[in-house]
């Protein structure tokens, strides 16, 4: 579960090379204990024969091991493919355990109001089905080429040569395992032909070293718009390395927004483009503390002022310092229910266009996924952000 368990995201952090072996047992104990109750509450109710009863056991002991292996398989020595695999069965299996698990809660909570022998019967072989069909349906859409969102953003005293203009938003890529470069050649291809004025990449396109992704993030050099590709940092670039990951951003032809800004010229009128490192890059480079204040020190008044920050928890910093339109993404939007009812619980959006005084927030469901391939009532998407002018009030 653990993007999940970040109220799906702030993903659980990777463990770095280094880390105790004793966190790993933790997890493990942890899973285990889950995938114990899970058993427990269902399989008596299934009247399985012995053979039955010890496949299902070993499909939940195998489970319980499986996931936190393919969740770390990046850290291990081993050749490439074959991580890769492993992390392939890790997350297909913690996508279906999740299901597993909220479907048995639910049950235990129907069971204790309305309990009796023959529903506890059909539950049982329910749950498992459902859970199956949930994380089928659920990888069907992570794994299909995202939709592109049109979002109209009202700013006030927009100048009249902006209206119209276009803001095409990739966010939580998250290249690695499971995402290669031929996905992201698609990505890609689609974002070309929308003709965006600008592209602005929000954080978290990676999971790995740029020495192993940097083939597969390649197609990101093709990026073509009228104003060029802007990126900043999330909270997956600090954990591969974001110093590195900002080098090769910048040769791949993005211009890296480090708690700085940009002026582009439109049609003779401007605007500021800004950037912040992540909420959290204090925690590795106390340098690289996001701030969006710093991020417009130097920049023109008069004009609309747009932030691109991967967490939406910037906001509040954000409108202190004046933005008129942050982008953000990092939450998923939950990436698949029921996860999304609890992001609020960590970040103050869940995904769309909000405000917050006079800053818009617009806070993207990522384009593509982190850990199981599954999304569930929160699709993928690549966002095409218009600005127009806002009505009088």
């Amino acid at each position: 579960m653990s993007q999940q368990t970040d109220v799906l995201q702030d993903e659980v952090t990777p463990p770095r090379r280094g880390r105790p072996a004793r966190v790993l047992s933790v997890i493990i104990l942890i899973l285990a204990g889950l995938h114990a109750y899970i058993g427990i509450r269902l399989l008596p109710d299934l009247a399985l024969d012995s053979t039955g009863l010890g496949l299902g056991i070993g499909l939940l002991v195998l489970s319980a091991l499986l996931i936190p292996l393919g969740t770390l398989s990046r850290f291990f020595t081993w050749p490439q493919a074959l991580t890769d695999r492993l992390a392939w069965v890790g997350f297909l299996s913690m996508g279906l355990f999740s299901s597993l698990l909220v479907l048995t809660l639910a049950r235990d909570f129907v069971l204790a109001f309305a309990g009796s022998a023959h529903l506890a019967h059909v539950t049982a072989a329910a749950v498992p089905m459902l859970a199956f069909v949930v994380t089928l349906v659920g990888f069907i859409n992570a794994r299909r080429l995202p939709s592109v969102v049109d979002v109209d953003v009202p700013l006030r005293d927009l100048p009249p040569a902006l209206e119209g203009f276009t803001i095409v938003q990739i966010s939580d890529l998250h290249v690695g395992p499971t995402i290669k470069a031929a996905k992201v050649e698609a990505i890609v291809r689609r974002v070309n032909a929308l003709g965006a004025d600008l592209i602005a990449l929000t954080g978290d396109l990676i999971d790995g070293s740029v020495e192993e992704l940097s083939a597969d993030i390649a197609p990101l050099g093709k990026l073509s718009s009228r104003h060029g590709s802007y990126v900043v940092t999330g909270n997956h670039e600090y954990y591969s390395g974001a110093s590195q990951w900002v080098v090769e951003y910048q040769r791949l032809g993005m211009d890296a927004l480090m708690n700085e800004h940009r002026v582009v010229q439109h049609a003779g009128a401007s605007l500021v483009v800004a950037g912040v490192t992540d909420y959290t890059a204090y925690q590795f480079d106390v340098a690289q503390r996001s701030d969006p204040q710093r991020a417009l020190v130097g920049s023109p008044a008069g004009m609309p002022r747009i932030l691109l920050a991967h967490q939406p928890r910037s906001a509040q910093a954000a409108a202190d310092a004046g933005f008129d339109l942050q982008l953000s993404g990092h939450t998923h939007g939950g990436q698949f229910w029921p996860w999304n009812l609890f992001v609020r619980l960590q970040q103050p959006y869940t995904a769309g266009l909000h405000r917050l005084n006079q800053l818009w927030i617009y806070t993207s469901r990522g384009t593509g996924y982190w850990g199981p391939p599954k999304r569930f009532g929160a699709p993928a998407e690549i966002t095409r952000l218009r600005l127009i002018a806002a009505a009088s009030e």
